[in-house]
């Protein structure tokens, strides 16, 4: 006996139904390809399965000690090969990043690794882009998952904080044969009164929440020169252009330079690190697991 699941779903078919034509229009076949399916059936198996008449067609009781057994048959085949599927799907999903640029080069760099050796499986695509790009990327769906300090959240998108950075002064190094940071300490916004501060433009976010902190200490100029990002800031305070504030989530670039660094107190100020995602967007579990793995990993990149 070699019994086919399209002789099963057909045998299904008609004992749910009870009738030939009807149970071949819903399994979009010919009514005389359900008849032969079912003889076949009933001949591997050397019984009758249906009683025939001109208005009724039902189960004989061989056809009803069959049913349970053909019902559980497939179901179980159809429940292994979704979850097959959904496997499948995961086994083929990328994931894709959009990220502000210090924090793609300097910070994802180290949690992808992390992710990719503990999800093989798992494409990962990074995109870097300015705030407003990664914020347009997320919105037409072009990426999965957008990083960087949000203050806001934009239409159409959910906000999460997945971790949070302090605000810190970098200084040029007072040793310039040091090749990272002289020290990292911490120091008052006092501290900064008398230095020649450069910043990101005016209009910046980030900018705006450190110029409140300079405004008391009479420091908050609009005129100071004023650099797009991070990176730049920070290779301009080694070359001794003048000094900058920033969230300590630059930390791992500044090693990479001559500069000091000291997280600034009296206040100590914090700035929420965000994902953003689609609204409606259904979330994976390998958005969830990367999501875990970088918010593991921020603290440690902050110090």
């Amino acid at each position: 006996m070699n019994l086919s699941t399209r002789q099963m779903r057909a045998f299904l078919q008609v004992a749910r139904i009870g009738n030939f034509t009807r149970a071949a229009e819903q399994a979009h076949i010919t009514q005389a390809g359900l008849s032969i399916l079912i003889r076949e059936m009933e001949k591997q198996l050397g019984c009758r399965l249906f009683d025939r008449t001109t208005r009724v067609v039902s189960l004989t009781p061989a056809g009803r000690r069959l049913l349970p057994v053909v019902e559980r048959l497939i179901t179980d085949l159809d429940d292994v090969a979704a979850q097959l599927g959904a496997e499948g799907d995961e086994a083929r999903q990328t994931l894709r990043i959009a990220a502000t640029p210090l924090v793609s080069s300097h910070l994802l760099p180290q949690v992808f690794t992390t992710f990719r050796q503990a999800h093989p499986q798992v494409s990962l695509r990074l995109f870097d882009a300015d705030l407003r790009d990664v914020e347009a990327l997320v919105t037409a769906g072009d990426a999965d998952v957008g990083l960087g300090f949000f203050f806001k959240a934009a239409a159409g998108l959910d906000r999460t904080p997945v971790g949070r950075f302090h605000l810190m002064r970098v200084a040029p190094s007072a040793d310039p044969r040091a090749s990272g940071p002289a020290t990292v300490g911490s120091a008052p916004w006092s501290a900064l009164r008398g230095s020649e501060l450069i910043g990101l433009p005016p209009g910046n976010p980030i900018q705006k929440v450190i110029d409140q902190q300079l405004a008391p200490i009479g420091m908050a100029d609009a005129q100071r020169p004023a650099f797009n990002f991070f990176g730049t800031l920070i290779s301009m305070v080694e070359a001794g252009f003048g000094t900058a504030v920033m969230p300590t989530f630059a930390m791992a670039a500044c090693r990479r330079h001559r500069v000091r660094t000291d997280v600034l107190t009296a206040p100590k100020v914090g700035l929420d690190f965000y994902r953003i995602t689609k609204r409606g967007a259904q979330e994976t579990q390998a958005m969830q697991a990367f999501v875990a793995t970088l918010a593991k990993a921020l603290p440690a990149l902050s110090r």
